[in-house]
Parts: C-alpha cells; structure tokens; sequence
C-alpha cells in the first residue's frame, strides 16, 4: 500500500469513524429525547381522553343567554378578524362565514383586513364587503398602503381603530379558514366566565385532506399536533402556541403581552409566548372545528413549512432569556416551554430526523466498524411512528409514504431551523400559502392540475435530487459490500426523494 493509501486508512481509523461514532451517539440520545416527548404528551392526552378532562369539565363556560332588563349587552362586544393578501380563490368563502356567526349584530364587527396588491382582487373583496354590508352586517373593510410587518402589520393596525377600543375579545380567521355558525358561542364563555383566560384555540378540520396522497399525509401531521401536542398542553401548563387562527383572544391581554409583534414569521407564537409568561391561562377546544385548506402543491407546503420552522427557532433565539427571567410563572413552566415547546418539539425533532435517519445511518454503511445498536435502529423509530399516528387512525396504512415523506421534509425544516437559529439569510421570508378554494367545490381534478401546470424543469428540486443520489448510492454499497440491511430502508428512502425532487407531489399527481 502506497502512502496515500496508508495515509486514507488512518484518517479513516483516527478521524472518520470515531466522528461518526460521536454522531450516532448523539442522535440515538436526541431520539430518546424525542420519544420520551412523545409518550409524555401521550400520556397527557390519553388520560385527559379517559378520565373525561375536557375544557367544559374544568372551566366555566356556560352558555351565553339574552336578558330580559339590558338586551343583547349580556353579550361582550367581539371584534372578528380576516386578514387577507390576494386571496382570490377563498375570500368569498371566508367573508360568508364570518358574516354567518351567529351573536348579536349590535355585539359583533367583522373587520376584513386586505393587505392585497393585486387591484383585480382588492375590487372583488371590496364589493363582497359592500354585500354583506347591505344584509345588515357590520363589516368593515380596511387597507394599508403598505405591508409592514406582513400578517402581525395589518392585525396590529387593525386593533388601532376607533370602533373596536368597545370590543373586549377579537376572534381570528385567516383567509381560507371558515368557522360555523356557533363559533364564537361555544368559545366566548370559557372567556367570560374565567378572567385569567387569554386564548380559546379551536381545532382545524381540513375540506381537501383526501385530494391527494401529500395531504393525506399532511392530514396526519396536523391532526397530531392538534389532538396530542395542543391538547397536552392545554391539560398540563394551561399553555401552547397559538396557531394563528381559529381562536379568540382576551383583547386586555393581547395589550398585557405587548401587542402584535413582526420580529419573527411567527407572530402568533411569538404573542402566545409573551403572554404565557404574563401568567395568562390557554384553553384548546378540540371539539370546535372549523374548516380550513391543506396546501395543495410542494412548492407552497415547503414555503409553509420553512416559515413554520425558521420562525419557532428564531424565537426560541430572540426569547430564551425573557423565559428564564420571567417572574410570573413558575421554574416547572419555564422548563416546559424551553426544553418542551421549543427544544424537544421544534430543534430536536427536526434535527435528529434528517441528520440521523438521512445521513449517519446511510453514511455508515462506508465504516462497518461503526454499529447502529437495533433499539436505535428499529425500536425507537418505530415507537415514535406509532405515537405520530394516533392522531389520524383512518390513515394508518399510509405510515410508510409517511415516515419516507417526513424524512425528505426534515431536509427543509432542519434548514430552516438552522436559519432561524442563525438569523440568517431567509430567516424572515414570508410567501403566504396559496390556496385553491373555490376550485374545491368543484371537484375537477383537472382544472386544479391545469392551474398549477408547469415545464418539467420548473418542477425539479436540486436538493431532494442531490440527495436522491446519495442514497441510491449508499444502498447500492451496502448490497455489494455491506453486512446488513440497511439497504432495504436507503433504497426507499431514496426513492421518496427522487419523486420529490422531480416534482410528482401534491396536485401534480393529477397532472402526471
């Protein structure tokens, strides 16, 4: 052997391997943090499922009724919100659901906030205003001359005008979200008759779950979130992150938490956070749902998803030391929202999937020296596979394109976490989700493909491809020379990112 080659095998034996050595333990020791996450906000959610803790067994909340002596002023005055930026697909639908909730008309406003630039769509949510205005609904319909502060911007300029100062609650819907009539009279009495209540969040029900295999697998994620991680911390620190619509706030603590803020793409994280740490209580009504829309292409889930994981670890980075000197709530608190909501949840979780399930245990099949215990491997993966799925049962043979899908999405989410951590780069991007609406109802197929039809090449993604690549080779090495059966798990792990990356996800399965 020459002493290159000498040199390689050193390098190998002194460096290489013992580097990766360190990088399995690291992530077997991220993995068991996640999975006793897991089964912790499991086990919150089930007993709360068993033993019937529900928000109406442990809050006040009965119902709202008129009174004979002062009229409809037993009802609070409610401010409803629906932010808009050229929404043209589902502002028809938004508007009408807002104007349908039943409370008083003299009780209500319904403020339509239109940061849009397109002047077609800015005329066309102008005039459904002036509808539902001559119906008798007092709506008003508000425009800025600019987008400052994007989302956070126009709610915050929103709360600014002259007629809402009587409004004591304001309720939230973004522009494809569209709440039932009894919405506000199944939540505005857990905030009536509890004063230390700040948030009521209602659950998301999703109209196009089943349009295709993505947001199935979508469907999955999210009903996870709402049924396990909202419902677990609403049962143990009366506190989670508010999902930035579909819930009502306690306007006295919206002031009391500092306002709207725009110095982070998560401004309603960042609103529930500051008010948590002023003592304020959430409540999660997981049987109030209102309907919303999934994202239909990759392109808008991937956008959705940076912004939803750039912008958590980018507050984690601004807000860490506000928690650990918070005075008014207690050290286990603390310890919840640092290592909990925003370690284990929102770094750990996206971290250990991509680096370990996407690259250590691929690379390793180079260095048969280096062994991946089988509890790592196996039963760890597995368990915390069979926790995510708890909340959509109805999809469970879909766990596999799950898990494989997952894994090509941490490519991003891990990006993004880095991102926000660093504050660098696109750490404040915001593209907002496109939406599809009304091309819903009508259930063609083909005229949902037709608009998001596009040249192959505008499909292709470089990185889900790069790394296609790299794990096709990787399984191909563990076939030829390896000692075990990785290769099984990188060959579809591969593949997964080659459908990715050449763009035959979400609604581009029906254009195929």
């Amino acid at each position: 052997m020459d002493q290159t080659g000498i040199m390689l095998v050193e390098l190998r034996a002194t460096t290489v391997a013992p580097m990766l050595r360190l990088a399995v333990s690291l992530c077997l020791i991220l993995s068991v943090m996640l999975m006793i996450e897991k089964v912790m906000m499991g086990a919150v959610s089930l007993f709360a499922k068993i033993f019937r803790r529900r928000p109406e067994k442990i809050y006040k909340c009965a119902p709202i009724r008129d009174d004979e002596e002062i009229g409809t002023s037993a009802y609070p005055m409610v401010l409803v919100q629906v932010p808009m930026y050229n929404e043209k697909q589902v502002y028809k639908l938004s508007i009408g659901a807002a104007c349908r909730i039943l409370w008083p008309s003299d009780r209500i406003i319904i403020q339509v906030l239109d940061d849009s630039t397109d002047p077609e769509v800015k005329e066309l949510v102008r005039n459904e205003c002036e509808k539902w205005l001559k119906k008798g609904k007092n709506i008003k319909y508000e425009t800025r001359n600019n987008r400052n502060g994007y989302k956070a911007g126009a709610l915050k300029v929103g709360m600014t005008y002259d007629y809402v100062q009587p409004c004591e609650y304001v309720a939230m819907f973004d522009a494809d979200f569209q709440p039932s009539p009894d919405f506000l009279m199944r939540t505005i009495p857990f905030l009536v008759h509890n004063p230390d209540i700040a948030l009521v969040q209602a659950r998301w029900k999703f109209v196009n779950a089943n349009e295709c295999l993505m947001t199935r697998m979508q469907e999955m994620s999210m009903d996870y979130h709402f049924k396990v991680e909202q419902e677990s911390g609403s049962s143990t620190v009366a506190f989670f992150g508010f999902n930035g619509t579909a819930g009502v706030w306690r306007i006295q603590a919206i002031n009391d938490a500092g306002g709207w803020q725009d110095r982070t793409t998560v401004e309603d994280m960042d609103l529930a956070v500051r008010a948590g740490l002023k003592a304020w209580k959430f409540v999660y009504v997981g049987n109030v749902q209102v309907k919303s829309e999934l994202p239909s292409t990759f392109k808008a889930y991937r956008y959705q998803q940076h912004r939803w994981s750039c912008g958590p670890a980018n507050l984690f980075r601004k807000m860490l030391w506000d928690v650990i000197y918070a005075k008014k709530v207690s050290l286990w608190k603390k310890f919840y929202v640092i290592y909990s909501f925003f370690i284990a949840r929102r770094i750990v979780s996206h971290t250990v999937t991509f680096f370990f399930y996407c690259v250590v245990i691929p690379f390793s099949v180079f260095f048969p020296e280096v062994e991946i215990p089988k509890w790592g491997m196996v039963y760890l993966p597995t368990t915390i596979t069979l926790l995510n799925c708890v909340g959509t049962p109805r999809s469970i043979h879909l766990v596999i394109f799950w898990v494989l899908f997952e894994n090509v999405m941490a490519l991003h989410r891990c990006k993004a976490v880095f991102i926000g951590l660093l504050e660098a780069g696109r750490a404040n991007e915001w593209v907002v989700t496109e939406k599809l609406g009304d091309l819903l109802k009508s259930n063609s197929a083909a005229s949902i493909a037709k608009r998001f039809q596009s040249k192959f090449w505008e499909r292709i993604n470089l990185p889900e491809l790069g790394f296609a690549f790299f794990l096709f080779f990787c399984a191909c090495y563990d076939v030829t020379f390896g000692r075990d059966y990785y290769h099984i798990y990188i060959f579809f792990q591969s593949f997964a990112f080659f459908v990715v990356g050449l763009g035959y996800v979400g609604t581009f399965i029906s254009s195929s």
